[in-house]
């Protein structure tokens, strides 16, 4: 197994570029950090470095180069090992989701969690919806909240809620909140687009012509309501996006007559899980059956999943 100090004394080597450096940052002696890394050179077989009279600035050798990387991974699990001990055997949950699932939903679930005795310890990790399946598949985080539906070996994929879509417009005297509107009423110049997926731009395509596109298009729904600054300008979000903006009393929401398919947010984790990541998910599920039954207007919660 490798030794803590060789790969510390070889990392701070390669970073400061000199064995002089690397013995500053270290608080030690030269003639400490050479024999350090020498163990380091009997332990892996091979030479890291190329010693030449004269230049203080170190050459690595080819395996030198290729061995950085397995370093920085040991010293980073090094690292997880001693946060593990510490935490002892502390409830704990890595989950990834969407930054906008992360902003405008799943927020008062966070904030059940934390509440929660005994503490769970929570990481929470915006991500794009394959890098928290490929983040899932690796085991580097617990559970994640994604945009659509993958088939991945290992990873459990299932609906965890579905959000309706409604028109979102600047609110005046003469509109009614959350009356009804058809997709025929809604002029497509005047609309700030975003693609909700595949599915939401087919039904998109069947009431405005794609050729004559709006002229504002999004792919962040902050920038839908900071672009609205004319009543004649809509939008088609998730309800739930639209219940967090309408509460600065500028805009107001319209349900469709004819409905947009609803956006739906896909729970995944990984098929193997040890019994305390479980415990986790049970908690996490628990909570959000009475955040989302008693919160989300527009949100239907299917779930009722058991670890």
């Amino acid at each position: 197994m490798l030794n803590y100090l060789g790969i510390e004394a070889f990392l701070t080597i390669v970073k400061t570029k000199t064995l002089t450096n690397a013995a500053e940052e270290l608080h030690l002696s030269q003639s400490t950090i050479s024999y350090r890394l020498k163990v380091l050179e009997q332990e892996v077989g091979k030479k890291l470095l190329i010693r030449k009279k004269g230049v203080q600035e170190i050459i690595l050798t080819p395996f030198g180069e290729e061995f950085i990387n397995i370093c920085e991974r040991w010293m980073s699990l090094q690292q997880e090992m001693e946060i593990l001990k510490k935490r002892g055997t502390k409830l704990s949950i890595i989950i990834g989701g969407a930054d906008s699932f992360n902003s405008y939903i799943l927020s008062p679930l966070y904030q059940k969690l934390c509440q929660h005795n005994p503490i769970i310890n929570i990481e929470i990790r915006s991500q794009h919806t394959d890098e928290s399946y490929e983040s899932v598949e690796r085991r580097d985080i617990d559970i994640a909240f994604v945009k659509k539906e993958r088939i991945i070996p290992n990873v459990l994929v299932e609906p965890f809620y579905e959000d309706e879509m409604v028109v979102v417009r600047l609110a005046t005297d003469y509109r009614v909140h959350n009356e009804l509107i058809s997709p025929e009423e809604l002029n497509s110049n005047h609309e700030i687009f975003m693609n909700w997926g595949p599915s939401y731009q087919i039904w998109h395509e069947k009431w405005w012509d794609p050729i004559s596109s709006s002229r504002i298009i999004v792919d962040t729904a902050a920038l839908v309501f900071s672009l609205m600054y004319d009543e004649n300008q809509w939008a088609i979000v998730p309800r739930s996006i639209a219940n967090h903006f309408i509460i600065y009393k500028k805009f107001i929401i319209q349900k469709l007559k004819y409905p947009a398919p609803p956006r739906i947010c896909y729970k995944i984790r990984n098929k193997h899980m040890n019994k305390m990541k479980q415990e986790c998910l049970e908690i996490l599920e628990h909570y959000a059956k009475i955040v989302y039954s008693t919160d989300g207007e527009g949100l239907s919660f299917p779930v009722d999943s058991s670890y």
